[in-house]
């Protein structure tokens, strides 16, 4: 890892983060992000920049369809990011994406060709909703109860079926997962417990839980025929909050991703541990801004998903 006074991370978002209109300035002004949507659109067999910038939302947040979306938006802002470089000289040293957003990273660190990525993500949101509609589940985020005190939660509850800690999104902010009538029983006992507020989430179905364990399995066989390759700088996988640097290895991280905790919280420590000082979040939303609030408040981070953001940074870490 290069060693300097700044040392930069890009991070990604991931599933929750799209909203209609999203990366329409960057389609509209710079011709390298209407590429990267052309391309993807040729890749998927429908329009991808329609879907986005003209689609109902409830049509833009299904699964299936919002991940390919998110990553192809993240994809093209971080192309006018590369190739409209601040003088600056200095360069990304470390990536990073929660959840969906670990393929972006994958592509922006060179693991993952950019053809490779928008394939495995369509087939990795249609294998989810799959899993979805066949074993129904949800999601709820607990705030202000300690990480152990969610566990202790999801451990009593066990016995009776498939509940877990699902993301671990910043100190005292973390999601479970499972099945419904658990995740009210769950809620109860966190309330009970003195969490300050128990919210359920707007998604599909019980993501990074052994509901989704169809889905995983179908998506090691997609990783399984996928080119992968080292990547040029280090990526953070989510599930253990380390490094991964061999094929394989990236190739075992995202497949369990899918049925597996999400250690985000623990991911930008690992980063700020390692001497990363500046961030920037790219791609739509600022999902991971407010999470690196409540992180490490000290930390830099700036957030790019409109040209507007992008000039105003006034200077800019390039590959």
């Amino acid at each position: 890892m290069v060693e300097c006074k700044q040392k930069t991370a890009f991070l990604f978002p991931g599933q929750g983060s799209q909203y209609v209109g999203m990366g329409k300035d960057f389609y509209t002004h710079f011709k390298e992000a209407r590429e990267i949507f052309n391309q993807a659109s040729e890749i998927l067999g429908f329009d991808i920049a329609s879907l986005c910038f003209h689609e109902k939302q409830e049509e833009l947040n299904k699964t299936s369809l919002c991940q390919p979306a998110i990553l192809v938006v993240s994809l093209a802002i971080l192309e006018v990011v590369k190739r409209n470089p601040f003088s600056n000289g200095n360069e990304c040293h470390a990536t990073a994406g929660l959840s969906l957003g670990e393929y972006t990273a994958h592509v922006a660190a060179g693991s993952i060709a950019f053809q490779d990525a928008v394939r495995l993500v369509y087939k990795r949101g249609l294998f989810m909703q799959e899993a979805c509609n066949a074993n129904a589940g949800g999601m709820v985020s607990v705030i202000g109860l300690a990480d152990e005190k969610v566990e202790q939660i999801c451990a009593e509850l066990m016995p009776m079926g498939i509940i877990c800690a699902a993301n671990y999104n910043s100190p005292g902010q973390i999601v479970i997962s499972g099945e419904k009538s658990l995740l009210e029983k769950a809620s109860v006992l966190a309330k009970e417990r003195g969490a300050r507020m128990v919210v359920p989430l707007k998604v599909d179905g019980a993501f990074h839980s052994d509901l989704m364990t169809p889905a995983s399995d179908k998506l090691a066989r997609e990783l399984a025929s996928t080119p992968i390759s080292q990547p040029n700088i280090p990526v953070i996988a989510n599930i253990h909050a380390r490094y991964v640097r061999e094929p394989n290895e990236i190739k075992t991280s995202l497949t369990k991703q899918l049925n597996s905790p999400v250690r985000w919280h623990q991911s930008i420590s690992r980063l700020i541990q390692d001497g990363f000082n500046q961030f920037y979040e790219i791609g739509p939303g600022k999902t991971l801004s407010g999470l690196m609030k409540r992180i490490d408040a000290a930390q830099e981070i700036r957030s790019i998903d409109t040209i507007d953001a992008f000039e105003n940074i006034g200077k800019l870490y390039s590959f």
